[in-house]
C-alpha cells in the first residue's frame, strides 16, 4: 500500500531543535541591533575642523564646527568638509554593523 504525499517521514526532533536554533537566533539578532542602535560613531575631518557624531540608528546627532573653519568666501570647502565627517562617522556605524551581525550569521553560511 502506497503512502499518500510521496516525501519521507522527517524526524520531528531534528526539525523542532532547528526551529528552536532559528527563533535563538533571530533572538541574538534583535537583541544585537537594540544594541547597534544605542552606539555613537564620532569622525572628523579638516584636520578637526570638523567633528560629526552619529548614532547606531544612523541619525546624526552632533556636528561640532570651530570657528576658523568658517569662511565666509570658501563655503563650498566647509561644506565638504562636512560631508566628510558626516560620511566617515556613517561608515564606521556600517562597519560595525555588519562586523557584528557577521558574527551572528556566520554559524548560517551568511545567512543573515
Amino acid at each position: 500500500m502506497a503512502r499518500g504525499g510521496g516525501f519521507p517521514p522527517m524526524g520531528g526532533g531534528n526539525m523542532q531543535q532547528m526551529m528552536r536554533q532559528a527563533q535563538k537566533m533571530q533572538q541574538q539578532m534583535v537583541e544585537k541591533l537594540a544594541e547597534l542602535e544605542t552606539r555613537t560613531y564620532e569622525a572628523s575631518s579638516g584636520g578637526g575642523a570638523v567633528t560629526a557624531k552619529v548614532g547606531g540608528n544612523r541619525e546624526l546627532l552632533s556636528l561640532a564646527i570651530k570657528p576658523e573653519a568658517v569662511d565666509p568666501d570658501d563655503i563650498d570647502m566647509l561644506q565638504d568638509v562636512i560631508m566628510a565627517a558626516v560620511n566617515e562617522a556613517l561608515r564606521q556605524g556600517e562597519a560595525a554593523r555588519e562586523a557584528e551581525m557577521g558574527k551572528l550569521g556566520g554559524g548560517m553560511g551568511g545567512l543573515f
